[in-house]
């Protein structure tokens, strides 16, 4: 490692900040609502056992790439083949496009945590349209971002160990907390056993090929795999630090908030008999009614659930800077507060357009807007594809033994399914991860903008082109 290179100050630290980039606001609304439209339980174990055998293998290897040559995403390819440059300069760009619509998001749960104390709460039947109404206003939340986009700023500024380990230390026991509280009280309600039982009893008569496509896109995705964010925190790790272990705990954790967030709403949703909604609308719209309906606890209960998923937004949006950041250091050889300076202009210009979009204002791409382009192009295309070329890249690029020595610190540490690992990363993985993007491709068409997913792999294609010129 260099001398002047950034390190983790603890393995704790290191834990906690990349538990906190994985667990995300996929986490908190994306998985309750999969797990409801899939089935509940049958979907539920499929999804643990995709965490369990990709997951975990996926975001081991990130980690392995990222600390051999102490390398971010770009240079961590770069550095073994040029012409592999274009595979780190895809996470860079899912980075900025994230980023791109991510703070709006962000900016909302912050802005919810104020709304709930404001009265939201008081007029049920109300909600909905208060909803619609913040988001398609011009002004507000473009202010709610930029609080948000500062609050990225401030951590990513002060570095790694000073501001991104210090923030993870505190917010991602922050998060466990609240959603622990949030779940005992759920747990207490007239009829929440039936929700637990939906949640965890399988039934396999509902289990079809969508179901795991399904879970096996959940899985993936949840875990902020494909996006250079767990190669750029590995570039960060010291030689003596177990990869393994540590993949397997930040594994754990994340799969830990996800059921926790199943926890925190099915059995109040079958208490109240709601059913989940998608996106937005289930955590803006559905959980605060759910909360309304608890009474006067009801405001406190909802406020703490939007203080976990700003907190939950804003661990995942610091290592998606982070990842533009260490890219324009290592690359680029910028300071890291120019760095910082400008990714989040850029950014904050692009949450603009991705704001304005929901209020039909900005330029559209095939009838789109900005918001929904940003969030089809990373979450149907570029992850996948990055995830496969990453496992590729481990399994046919790099030597076979190099990794093993990676892994094991040079044979101090036991890993004793290394060959089962290897088989799964160079040959099983790369053909699932292939299936998820087809899928999402093929569902891209059938929902009318599949000729976005197009300009995504025409993208993909030109960066391999040039990637020497990168």
């Amino acid at each position: 490692m260099e001398n002047n290179r950034e390190s983790w100050g603890s393995k704790l630290g290191f834990i906690m900040a990349a538990a906190g980039s994985a667990v995300g606001l996929g986490n908190i609304w994306k998985f309750p609502f999969t797990a409801g439209n899939n089935g509940g339980g049958a979907f539920v174990l499929i999804y643990l056992i995709f965490v369990i055998f990709i997951g975990f293998s996926v975001m081991l290897t990130e980690f392995a790439v990222g600390r051999r040559k102490n390398l971010a995403a770009v240079g961590a390819y770069k550095s073994v083949d040029s012409r592999w440059t274009f595979a780190g300069v895809l996470g860079v760009l899912s980075g900025f496009l994230i980023m791109g619509f991510y703070p709006v998001v962000g900016g909302w749960a912050l802005a919810y945590v104020f709304k709930v104390f404001g009265g939201l709460l008081t007029d049920p039947a109300a909600i909905g349209d208060v909803f619609g109404g913040f988001i398609t206003n011009p002004v507000q939340p473009l202010i709610w971002m930029v609080a948000y986009l500062l609050l990225n700023v401030v951590i990513v500024v002060r570095g790694v160990s000073s501001g991104i380990e210090k923030a993870g230390k505190v917010l991602m026991p922050l998060l466990f907390g609240i959603l622990i509280l949030i779940t005992i009280k759920g747990l207490t309600l007239p009829n929440a056993m039936a929700g637990v039982e939906f949640l965890f009893k399988p039934d396999f008569s509902k289990v079809t090929g969508a179901v795991v496509l399904a879970a096996l896109g959940q899985a993936f995705f949840s875990l902020s795999l494909g996006m250079g964010c767990m190669i750029t925190y590995g570039s960060y790790l010291n030689k003596q630090e177990n990869l393994a272990s540590n993949a397997a705990i930040v594994t754990a954790m994340d799969t830990a908030v996800a059921l926790l967030a199943g926890l925190a709403m099915f059995p109040a949703m079958f208490s109240f008999g709601m059913e989940p909604a998608a996106g937005p609308g289930l955590v803006f719209v559905v959980v605060p009614s759910l909360f309304a309906e608890m009474g006067g606890l009801g405001v406190v209960f909802a406020a703490l659930f939007f203080v976990a998923l700003t907190v939950a937004a804003l661990t995942s949006s610091v290592s998606l800077l982070e990842v533009v950041v260490a890219y324009l250091m290592d690359e680029r050889k910028f300071t890291r507060v120019k760095s910082v300076i400008t990714a989040s202009t850029i950014m904050a210009l692009m949450c603009v357009l991705a704001s304005l979009s929901l209020g039909g204002v900005g330029p559209k791409l095939f009838g789109t807007g900005a918001f929904d382009v940003f969030d089809l192009l990373t979450d149907k295309i570029f992850l996948a594809i990055g995830g496969m070329l990453l496992c590729i890249f481990a399994g046919w690029r790099l030597d076979k033994e190099d990794l093993r020595k990676e892994i094991t610190n040079e044979g101090d540490i036991a890993f004793g399914i290394f060959e089962f690992w290897y088989a799964l990363v160079k040959y099983v993985i790369p053909v699932t991860i292939a299936i998820v993007a087809v899928s999402g491709i093929k569902s891209g068409f059938d929902s009318g903008v599949g000729a976005i997913m197009v300009i995504g792999v025409a993208i993909i294609a030109i960066f391999a082109a040039i990637s020497k010129k990168l």
